[in-house]
């Protein structure tokens, strides 16, 4: 299925690599020369575009032109290399998990498999992260061993691996997050960064978890929207994928009975006025929809370690819990003015954490300078052009809900400005997250265990 594994720090460093057969028959060459030619390619994705597309020869004018930049952006998740094979990847906190293939294999089946595997390191390891695979690398090749035999995935799930593992994870301590959650009731979020197996700290001692291993299960709705305005701060596009992610400590594992909102509508047709409503939604193997259509209740057997247990999506009109109002003004011939407003339409008591704003700019800018007016309650700001980039980077560690943050940049071109270099500004992209709140309305009503079981006395914290 796959002739090598590989894992690669942000930096391009090979920190895992694992090769399980020989498909381009030069076993004289080091693994580490096709990673670095792997990394290259993705790192400097945009300019090995942007040189194919001018070989063609200046006798296609603007269409060249118009072709280099819309091919800006990441590298695709698959493609070939000259050594001729077909390299597929997956990033996860930074770091590119990736595997090369000679077969006609199912893309969708690899990074499925890639994806599987970043899931099983996290579990064992606690955090993902450079620093962790360097101090487990024993651990991971010895998971590798039994998840892969020979290119091809044997055993894949958390718990079916525990009896094949003998090595002890090391726990690094996780980087602490600038996003403090706002509900006392609720658990810290370091509180997941165990791993599923017993555990020692650098110094080969045995960490309290260890000792105290505590039944427990955790719970989080995650969603990521996706909202394309106009430049009147009208909504074109919108579409939210979510899903319901717990992981679960729990050893033996009981039955649970998950309950979600009671008028949950599938459909855009069968959906009433206030209900929550999802286009639709798929399951985890192991969940049991008997009572699904009737109480929208969900019953399984949760795995150990961390899982999803639905996805969904919902497409259509929701009220999104940020508008960006954009504004160009031409000052001069050389000179822009260009304004952001964002407004925070989320409710009072929340907020939008690690907001980051990235305007394109022209690849003829010669100075830009960045002004923020900023409301109270907003924390640390900071606006500037990142010339390597080409871009203006904004960055506000806190958004209150029911307030304006406006950012004014002035901006010097080395020519004249033209429809073609404005076109070049934008599209304008906001990345945050917002504790605490969901904007599809979809609930967790409870999560029980279905019997009383013996050794377990179920609380909330």
């Amino acid at each position: 299925m796959i002739s090598n594994f590989f894992v690669l720090s942000p930096r391009g460093d090979t920190i895992i690599a694992k090769q399980y057969r020989n498909d381009r028959g030069d076993a004289g060459a080091h693994e580490r020369s096709h990673t670095e030619a792997f990394f290259r390619k993705i790192k400097f994705w945009d300019d090995m575009n942007t040189s194919l597309s001018g070989v063609d020869g200046a006798a296609q004018g603007d269409k060249n032109e118009d072709e280099s930049t819309q091919k800006k952006g990441d590298a695709p998740p698959v493609f070939m290399m000259p050594d001729g094979l077909t390299y597929m990847h997956v990033k996860r906190n930074g770091l590119i998990f990736g595997c090369a293939s000679a077969r006609n294999v199912s893309p969708t089946t690899v990074i499925e498999l890639l994806s599987t595997i970043a899931r099983v390191f996290k579990d064992y390891c606690g955090t993902l992260s450079e620093e962790t695979i360097r101090k487990n690398f024993i651990l991971l090749y010895e998971l590798l061993d039994e998840m892969l035999d020979y290119g091809y995935p044997q055993i894949t799930r958390t718990q079916n691996l525990k009896s094949c593992v003998y090595n002890e994870s090391i726990v690094v301590d996780p980087i602490s997050t600038s996003g403090n959650m706002v509900n006392p009731k609720t658990a810290s979020a370091s509180a997941v960064h165990k791993p599923v197996i017993n555990s020692v700290n650098v110094n080969g001692r045995k960490t309290e978890s260890s000792h105290q291993q505590k039944n427990e299960i955790f719970v989080d709705i995650l969603e990521r929207l996706n909202v394309l305005f106009s430049n009147n701060g009208y909504v074109l596009n919108s579409t939210i994928d979510g899903c319901i992610q717990m992981k679960s400590y729990l050893t033996p594992a009981p039955e649970l009975r998950l309950a979600l909102n009671e008028d949950l509508a599938i459909g855009r047709s069968s959906g009433t006025y206030g209900s929550a409503t999802v286009d639709d939604i798929n399951f985890n193997d192991c969940v049991n929809l008997t009572e699904f259509e009737s109480a929208r209740t969900l019953s399984f057997v949760p795995p150990e370690g961390e899982f999803v247990v639905l996805n969904y999506r919902v497409t259509g009109d929701f009220t999104t819990p940020f508008r960006v109002f954009p504004s160009i003004e031409e000052v001069e011939p050389k000179k822009l003015e260009i304004t952001v407003l964002i407004r925070a339409e989320i409710p009072h008591n929340h907020f939008g954490a690690n907001v980051s704003v990235e305007i394109p700019m022209p690849k003829c800018t010669a100075v830009a300078s960045c002004s923020v007016i900023s409301s109270p309650g907003t924390g640390h700001t900071n606006a500037e052009f990142v010339r390597k980039d080409g871009k203006i980077l904004w960055t506000l560690k806190k958004l209150p809900g029911g307030t304006e943050q406006t950012m004014r940049a002035k901006v010097t071109l080395s020519q004249p400005c033209t429809t073609q270099i404005r076109r070049e500004i934008g599209p304008i992209n906001m990345n945050f997250e917002i504790p605490m709140y969901n904007v599809s309305n979809l609930q967790v009503r409870y999560l029980r265990i279905a019997e009383t079981m013996s050794g377990y006395t179920p609380y909330r914290w």
